[in-house]
């Protein structure tokens, strides 16, 4: 690790602790030639992960988005943004362990609500209305019946 004071390619680590919640290593580190003190940190390389859209094409997975469609779900309900965040950390925790590269938004939209049916049903039909993209009413509630057959 090059030192950002002096470019001396020498240093030592003084303190180590994880970053987080784990996810990251902070390290402290003194340069073996100026002896200034600098942090580093320690991330795990995630491979990236490309989104194949319903018409065909191809983006990168991009988290934000994952959050903003959860959000405009939960609009005026009793979630909170913690609670969302957690939920875009399993999905793309899960779409991280699966071997598969590509994934497409039908998966995502299954994996989405999953999660936001057991934090709120509302939220949830409002999102399987978008996802879905229910044609009529009947098709809304056959949706609802099932969400009632499941209590």
């Amino acid at each position: 690790m090059k030192c950002p004071f002096c470019a001396y390619s020498e240093s030592k680590v003084i303190d180590s602790r994880p970053a987080e919640e784990g996810a990251t290593i902070r390290r402290r580190r003194e340069c073996l030639a100026c002896k200034k003190r600098f942090t580093t940190y320690e991330i795990i390389e995630r491979m990236p992960l490309v989104v194949i859209k319903r018409d065909g094409s191809r983006q990168s997975f991009d988290r934000v988005k994952l959050i903003n469609g959860m959000v405009r779900a939960c609009e005026k309900r009793p979630v909170t943004l913690a609670q969302l965040e957690a939920i875009a950390d399993d999905i793309e925790q899960e779409l991280q362990s699966h071997l598969e590269r590509e994934v497409s938004t039908a998966e995502i939209g299954e994996m989405v609500m999953s999660h936001i049916r057991d934090v709120d049903e509302v939220a949830y039909v409002r999102f399987a209305s978008v996802y879905r993209s229910f044609k009529d009413i009947n098709t809304f509630m056959e949706e609802l019946t099932k969400l009632l057959s499941d209590k």
